[in-house]
């Protein structure tokens, strides 16, 4: 072993029970470990904070393990460096012997290194008959051999703490732009709701949010901005709920079940056999479902794409409707049975609704010949697929819970 029994310091330099006990610690290295020893100097790096060493005393200790030989450090080897302090200076880019000095004493303090001092306080090694190393002088790096394990394991909370970090800043930032947003589109629309106050609450926390924080303070601040986003997403859903229970006139409009409803050119009239299947069944809904245009956008962004002049209205959002109908690989005859039973904006919003989940339905206008039989016979309407569009384009919500 390097060291069998506590070595005090040349001079004046005072023995402490700390150094005491790291010298302690590190006579006692299991045999055979071996490290590398530039991985575990980058873990101190990473793991400084927790460790307790400062930046220009890691620039020391990168000039020590350049005095050591090879790339693994391990008993066998030899754990101590000898440089004077002149050499040492010069690679650690020309420090002065003061900072020096007191750098190496808080590597020293800080369990990193430890001293181990010859009578006279000089460093040097000495050679055996066969030109090895009988014993040396110096600076020992047997505590980065022994501590490796946990400068390994300060290191990895430290990647830790900053992932946590990362994530609950980007969580709030999400939460914050779809806040904003869903509380404007709430005013533009007319939504009933105290958008006011949630609005006031929405802005006490953002200004509570510090410049630097850690996960423990941005937390409950998330949390409020979940809170917020949650009593948003029920006053929606109660207004999309209204509007499915009282057809209010304001946005539902009048649907009648003949083929003339449809001579738009903008979209393709029913075929004679889906007219004829449509009077054997029952009668098609009397009302159409139509929701506010800035929250069926929400839900379905994609839809803008395809709109080269932007979509201003409900009649751009038909018109581009009908091109994406080709896109998905919806029949003209699908569309139209879509047409006749949900109306130009009710199926305008289903077939938006198709194009946010393009990637995960493999049959488009199979699916939309499967809602529009349900909604023949009642059993399916718009609020409940578009409020799911909008979840899913809306994932912070999901992540902050």
């Amino acid at each position: 072993m390097e060291m069998q029994i506590a070595t005090t310091p040349f001079g004046r330099r005072p023995m402490s029970l700390a150094m005491f006990a790291a010298q302690k610690e590190a006579a006692d290295i299991p045999e055979g470990k071996t490290v590398d020893k530039w991985q575990v100097y980058r873990d101190l790096c990473e793991g400084k904070s927790i460790i307790g060493v400062s930046d220009r005393a890691l620039a020391i200790l990168s000039a020590l393990l350049s005095f050591h030989p090879g790339n693994e450090l391990s008993e066998d080897e030899g754990l101590v460096v000898f440089p004077s302090n002149r050499q040492l200076a010069l690679r650690a880019h020309g420090m002065s012997d003061t900072t020096l000095r007191r750098h190496l004493a808080a590597l020293v303090d800080s369990g990193i290194i430890v001293r181990r001092d010859s009578p006279n306080g000089k460093r040097y090694a000495r050679k055996d008959g066969a030109g090895g190393f009988e014993d040396a002088f110096g600076l020992s790096l047997a505590p980065m051999l022994a501590r490796a394990g946990e400068f390994a394991q300060a290191a990895a909370k430290v990647k830790a703490d900053a992932q946590a970090l990362r994530l609950t800043r980007e969580k709030i930032t999400l939460l914050r732009r779809d806040i904003g947003k869903l509380i404007e589109a709430a005013f533009e629309e007319g939504v009933r709701g105290n958008w006011k106050e949630l609005w006031q609450r929405f802005r006490s926390v953002v200004e509570a949010i510090p410049r630097r924080a850690d996960v423990a303070m941005l937390t409950p601040l998330l949390g409020r901005l979940a809170v917020i986003r949650e009593d948003i997403d029920k006053l929606l859903e109660l207004h999309l709920n209204d509007q499915n229970m009282t057809g209010n006139e304001s946005h539902i409009g009048r649907h009648q079940s003949n083929s003339k409803t449809y001579e738009s050119p903008e979209f393709e009239p029913a075929s004679e056999e889906s007219t004829a299947r449509a009077e054997d069944n029952q009668p098609p809904r009397e009302y159409e479902e139509r929701y506010p245009l800035g929250l069926v956008m929400r839900a379905c962004p994609q839809m803008e794409a395809y709109a080269p002049e932007g979509i201003q209205n409900w009649r751009d959002f038909c018109t581009t409707a009908a091109q994406v109908r080709g896109y998905l690989g919806v029949s003209q005859s699908a569309y139209a049975d879509a047409l006749e039973i949900l109306g130009q904006v009710g199926a305008a919003t289903v077939i938006a609704c198709l194009l946010e989940r393009s990637g995960e339905i493999t049959s488009a206008g199979g699916y939309l010949r499967v809602l529009t039989e349900k909604a023949r016979s009642g059993q399916f309407t718009i609020g409940p697929m578009l409020m799911a569009a909008l979840r899913s384009n809306s994932a912070p919500l999901k992540q902050a819970g």
